[in-house]
């Protein structure tokens, strides 16, 4: 299967984006910040919790190779699930370097020693996204049921605050609408010639391949491993950034509900195309914390000092293990790879 060639200045511009946005959120968190109080709060933080969340990060991993692996089955490829673990690991790598790159990377890593087509790979990754976007749906609505107060409280504080923000935010809002429309409208008169367009032509094949990778759900041997299996992705994820508030004594008291809200914040900081997460995570962490403190009756802005605190111990931890997984990745797909070509040489 022929490489296609990267465009290094649509990566460049990317990856300049990218680093923007990271910036533009990291000053925003940023804003106002007591290092010192910072620096305290690190002083006092007990790592072996952090290292036992990273434990369930690992475990992550794993789980969301094998089951990988169950979506392969009914297309009628049976991968190895270190290969999947490995290919998981280099996606992830490449993530920090263009964001979203990784779901492709991880598809071509996976052909290099699997030969898996791209193509249908990429339609079990899509299909995965699905299904963990359903299970970010199930804790976001364990969030409103045990956390809806908390919410509410941080509400009227934002509209006691920044209620004149609000009002030019949503202006921005309209814009962004109005704009949205204007793009439909010149589709739809356009949909002929774009019809007929060798991009379009190209496209339609990859959605080919991705819609045959969706319905291998549908023709699972294995439902009941599928299930169990994206439990545990879930579960891992949620001990992974519930543990860690453990580490902080002012966090130490966090309830199951904090953890639920907490998970989703923060998946929701890192959905933002920020480079690794940085500066979005930051963000979303300190006002998650300030949300959780409010409604607690405590200081806002001791809590968002405390959500900083959080995310820069949790996503060093994360970008960790991206970094140690990936480069193993990248030694143990080579070696893969280099096997393959001495048994067909042999």
């Amino acid at each position: 299967m022929e490489e296609k060639k990267k465009d290094p200045v649509k990566s460049f511009l990317t990856i300049l984006i990218s680093l923007a946005f990271a910036a533009f959120f990291l000053w925003l968190a940023l804003k106002d910040f007591d290092f010192k109080r910072f620096q305290n709060s690190m002083s006092q933080a007990n790592y072996w919790w952090v290292a036992f969340a990273g434990v369930f990060g690992l475990l992550a991993y794993w789980f969301r190779a094998v089951r990988w692996n169950l979506l392969m089955e009914p297309m009628g490829y049976s991968i190895s699930n270190s290969n999947a673990l490995w290919s998981i690991s280099f996606g992830y790598l490449m993530n920090l370097t263009i964001p979203r790159s990784g779901e492709v990377a991880r598809a071509t890593a996976l052909y290099g020693v699997e030969k898996v087509p791209v193509d249908k790979s990429v339609g079990t990754i899509i299909l995965e996204r699905v299904v963990d976007l359903i299970c970010m749906i199930a804790f976001l609505g364990l969030t409103l049921i045990f956390k809806f107060s908390s919410i509410l409280s941080f509400w009227k504080y934002i509209e006691k605050e920044f209620s004149k923000k609000l009002n030019n935010a949503l202006i921005y809002l309209y814009i962004f609408i109005a704009i949205s429309v204007v793009l439909v409208v010149v589709f739809i008169l356009l949909r002929k010639k774009i019809n007929d367009s060798p991009i379009y032509k190209k496209i339609r094949g990859v959605i080919y391949g991705v819609v045959e990778g969706i319905k291998s759900i549908f023709k699972l041997k294995q439902k009941g491993k599928f299930i169990i299996y994206t439990l545990a992705i879930w579960v891992s994820y949620y001990f992974a950034s519930y543990l860690v508030c453990f580490a902080l004594p002012e966090t130490s008291n966090f309830t199951f509900a904090d953890g639920f809200f907490i998970l989703v914040v923060g998946t929701l900081g890192m959905i933002i195309p920020a480079s690794g997460g940085i500066g979005a995570f930051n963000f979303a962490m300190k006002y998650g914390f300030m949300t959780l403190f409010i409604a607690m009756g405590k200081d806002a802005a001791a809590g968002g000092e405390l959500g900083l605190t959080y995310s820069f111990i949790t996503l060093p931890l994360q970008l960790f293990l991206m970094l140690i997984m990936g480069v193993i990745s990248i030694v143990m797909l080579a070696k893969e790879r280099n096997r393959i070509v001495a048994n067909s040489e042999n």
